[in-house]
């Protein structure tokens, strides 16, 4: 009971901080989503590098070390290198989106492309990639508070709980209850998973470099990368898709938005990546479970974190690690229904009513919050995938935004509305029907070499999407118009055809 009563006052906590935020604000569309672009470097810092901290990493990174071994090193990995994209990719968006005044990342695609119906397409790519990152939130909060809470909440009741929570203060502060809440969230954690990283080693097996020795020898493969499967090939082209997919996520695109001005990216990105070495010791927590909470297989590799907590740990501290789980699930969760429903509002229903106000767009973006959030549960109840699974697959479709948005930033625009579109279908299409079919690039084509055959199958879509892109512009480009403006983005030009 100490537990869940712990966990209960980090939920009332969190949503407090949440409706606080609204507090003195009038709430338009700007403010709602993007914080009338307001934010300064630790708040940009908390809602981009705090990303890292969501469920994924408290359950998935730890289950992965406990499950796979070596490939979860690519969690380690791919961010540090995104990060240091960042230093000059988000000041050239921040710049575009100030001058003329974007709201999110499918604003950033029609004004550049000139295109409402192709800005259409990527709300709808970037809102189909949420739904899986954010049924892996509630996966996460519901197992967290679940077995934290030695069964006595449900997870099913968990997830409507939490849900129930993030829907309300998303709905009435927008992006100012996520900043506030990820304040509480980033503090927590940090401190949970240094206090975990350190301890359990140390308690069970002397020290990190014990730790490492003992599992070593009970399982020898587990700490090298396979020869097949998750070999090298696949690890580096993971970390490659994941890379330059961190910022494509449209939620994480449109958080950038909020920065006062270009230097808080510039500043970010030094620190950002030793924030990222945080994650070893998640690293170390799932490792020592291997041997000390054995048995776990599957999705239920997830569970080695709080299942060796429990059996390590009193009760009120069960609460606490419990507690940050939950805030983990919260916060990228708000952002994520905060930003679809922003997509599909200004983006989606303003293509088919063009004349629609502001004012309209902005109560009609709060009103699908709960509308998502009812979608997601069904997700979440009726689905089975493991936690880093459903994340690999958002990150496949949301990559596919990468080489259009890359080629909107050269100095002479090369790629037509055309070509972005189609390259952007074809590649959305490779990951939807390998993810369905369940098939990998080596059983599509058994003769290539292992290292092909293992490559992640975003890189091919990806591959794909960029030769379609480049062949396609070249056929319409003579067709093109001049350079987009702002025009695009008003709402009688939205009744343009794209």
């Amino acid at each position: 009971m100490i537990a869940l009563a712990v966990i209960f006052a980090f939920l009332l906590a969190a949503l407090g901080l949440g409706l606080r935020a609204r507090r003195g604000r009038s709430m338009d569309l700007e403010q709602w989503s993007v914080g009338g672009r307001g934010f300064g470097t630790v708040f940009v810092f908390l809602l981009l590098a705090g990303e890292i901290y969501t469920t994924f990493t408290f359950l998935g990174a730890s289950g992965w070390a406990y499950g796979k071994g070596a490939p979860a090193y690519y969690i380690l990995c791919y961010a540090s290198l995104a990060y240091v994209l960042s230093y000059w990719l988000l000041p050239a968006v921040w710049r575009y989106a100030k001058q003329h005044r974007l709201i999110s990342q499918s604003d950033f695609f029609v004004a550049k492309f000139d295109s409402p119906l192709l800005g259409a397409l990527v709300a709808l790519v970037g809102v189909v990639a949420m739904v899986p990152y954010l049924v892996l939130q509630l996966k996460g909060l519901g197992i967290i508070v679940s077995v934290a809470s030695d069964g006595r909440v449900s997870s099913h009741w968990a997830i409507v709980i939490g849900t129930v929570a993030l829907t309300l203060y998303v709905t009435i502060s927008g992006i100012h209850g996520s900043a506030w809440t990820s304040v509480l969230k980033d503090v927590a954690i940090l401190a949970v998973v240094l206090i975990l990283g350190i301890y359990l080693p140390l308690h069970y097996y002397g020290g990190v470099g014990e730790m490492f020795h003992a599992v070593d020898k009970a399982h020898p493969q587990l700490l090298t990368l396979p020869s097949s499967g998750m070999s090298a090939s696949w690890f580096a082209s993971t970390v490659l898709l994941s890379a330059v997919g961190f910022y494509m996520w449209p939620h994480t695109f449109s958080a950038s938005y909020s920065a006062q001005n270009e230097r808080v990216f510039r500043r970010n990105a030094i620190f950002m990546p030793l924030y990222q070495l945080i994650l070893l010791f998640v690293f170390f927590a799932g490792f020592t479970a291997i041997l000390v909470v054995p048995g776990l297989k599957g999705a239920d590799a997830d569970l080695s974190l709080l299942r060796i907590t429990t059996a390590t740990f009193p009760s009120w501290f069960v609460g606490i690690v419990g507690g940050a789980g939950l805030l983990t699930a919260l916060v990228p969760g708000s952002l994520l229904l905060m930003t679809s429903a922003t997509c599909l509002s200004k983006n989606v229903y303003r293509l088919a009513r063009p004349g629609t106000s502001e004012r309209h767009i902005g109560r009609l973006a709060q009103w699908l919050v709960p509308a998502l959030a009812l979608i997601s549960l069904y997700f979440t109840f009726n689905g089975g995938s493991s936690i880093v699974s459903l994340l690999l697959m958002g990150y496949a479709l949301v990559t596919q935004l990468f080489p259009a948005l890359l080629a909107s930033l050269a100095p002479r625009r090369f790629v037509t509305k055309q070509g972005a579109a189609a390259g952007i279908v074809v590649g959305v299409t490779t990951v939807a029907v390998v993810t369905l079919s369940d098939v990998t690039v080596g059983s599509l084509l058994p003769g290539l070499p292992q290292a092909v055959k293992d490559l992640n199958v975003g890189i091919i879509a990806l591959v794909l999407n960029t030769v379609v892109m480049v062949a396609v512009s070249a056929v319409t480009r003579a067709e093109s118009p001049a350079p987009a403006t702002t025009a695009a983005l008003r709402p009688e030009a939205a009744a343009g055809t794209g």
